[in-house]
């Protein structure tokens, strides 16, 4: 029976917002110009109140401690919401810049350089260049910068 009242109050709840209506939010924005390869920091940010839909609320970051540490893509405006897509995580490989390769099957382990064929962040799959034989191969993006291929 409270099972009953609980699914009905929350019909009647549903009913009464409309699906486009404007909530209240309060989002994190820049209090300053922050410019594309720009890391984000803490003091950079401050907080305002915006009414937005529940589709655009989606669309934007809304938590302060999601951008610290994140990097511009485009220009970000002072006051402005901030949407997901304008922030990305660092990248720590740049295209064309040789880094480290380690190969680790079992208990071997094979160290060369290759050059990315991609700019990437930590954790993502990308595609070096063996600069010795001119093979391509996958690896994953490390912390160091290095690019892990095999089996650990």
């Amino acid at each position: 029976m409270k099972r009953l009242l609980l699914l009905a109050a929350l019909a009647l709840f549903a009913a009464a917002v409309p699906a486009g209506a404007q909530m209240v939010s309060t989002l994190p924005v820049p209090g300053i110009t922050i410019y594309p390869g720009d890391p984000i920091t803490d003091d950079m940010l401050t907080e305002r109140r915006f009414r937005l839909s529940r589709a655009s609320l989606e669309a934007v970051v809304a938590g302060r401690e999601i951008l610290i540490g994140k990097v511009a893509r485009r220009t970000l405006l002072p006051g402005q919401p901030i949407t997901v897509n304008a922030v990305e995580n660092p990248k720590v490989v740049r295209r064309g810049v040789p880094v480290r390769l380690v190969f680790v099957e079992g208990g071997l382990t094979i160290i060369t350089y290759a050059e990315p064929m991609q700019s990437a962040s930590v954790g993502e799959v990308i595609r070096v260049r063996n600069t010795e034989s001119g093979t391509v191969i996958v690896g994953v993006v490390q912390a160091d910068g290095s690019i892990v291929v095999g089996k650990s």
